[in-house]
């Protein structure tokens, strides 16, 4: 007879047992799938809220304008790389710029604005490198620059004219330039002004000969 199989099982390799899975394990898959935000008009590219100013192309006409008031037609290749163009007349750039200056800063631009202008009924009034006036007659004449403590006059060829009255008081170790700082309560004699600007009118006329 055979023995009886005994109900105890013998001792043996353990079959591996299956890996289970929990569902808890594994991140479920949302229903429903995130809706993306409405479009209500132009939609925002990445850098968009950062304005960038458009330089002007090659050869594209630009208006300033004249003491006189009469616009003159001048073309981008005219500008250097640091300058920004506007569809506004410089001349109403500089008045507002006036403006906001107010006190004694913005008086002592416009006073000199007006003597350069009265000094030379042909001056262009340009508004160049982000926000300066300038004055041109065949090529600049100077700058109007306003600093907290100090208004600044830069002729771009001071160092080639006559200042018999030495009005020139900034700037004075260079070849070419040369400028005037005026500070709070300081007033430029007026005729001396107007010679120093008919004289770097005329240096830059005998120039573009």
């Amino acid at each position: 007879m055979k023995a009886p199989r005994d109900s105890v099982r013998r001792p043996g390799k353990a079959k591996p047992k299956a890996k289970s899975t929990s569902r808890a394990s594994t991140p479920l898959k949302s229903a429903t799938k995130s809706k993306s935000p409405s479009k209500t008009g132009a939609t925002a590219r990445s850098g968009a809220s950062e304005a960038t100013p458009i330089k002007p192309r090659k050869g594209a006409k630009l208006a300033v304008v004249r003491s006189d008031g009469n616009p003159r037609i001048a073309r981008a290749a005219d500008m250097g790389s640091n300058e920004q163009a506007t569809g506004e007349p410089a001349s109403r750039l500089i008045d507002q710029r006036i403006r906001d200056l107010v006190g004694w800063r913005g008086e002592t631009l416009a006073r000199m604005r007006a003597l350069i202008l009265k000094a030379d009924p042909e001056m262009t009034e340009e508004w160049k490198w982000m926000g300066t006036p300038v004055w041109s007659h065949d090529g600049i004449i100077c700058t109007g620059e306003s600093y907290t403590k100090v208004v600044k006059l830069t002729f771009a060829r001071g160092a080639t004219i006559p200042d018999p009255s030495r009005l020139f008081n900034s700037s004075l170790e260079g070849n070419t330039r040369r400028a005037i700082d005026i500070h709070e309560g300081e007033q430029v004699d007026a005729s001396a002004f107007t010679a120093l600007v008919k004289a770097a009118v005329a240096r830059n006329g005998s120039r573009a000969k």
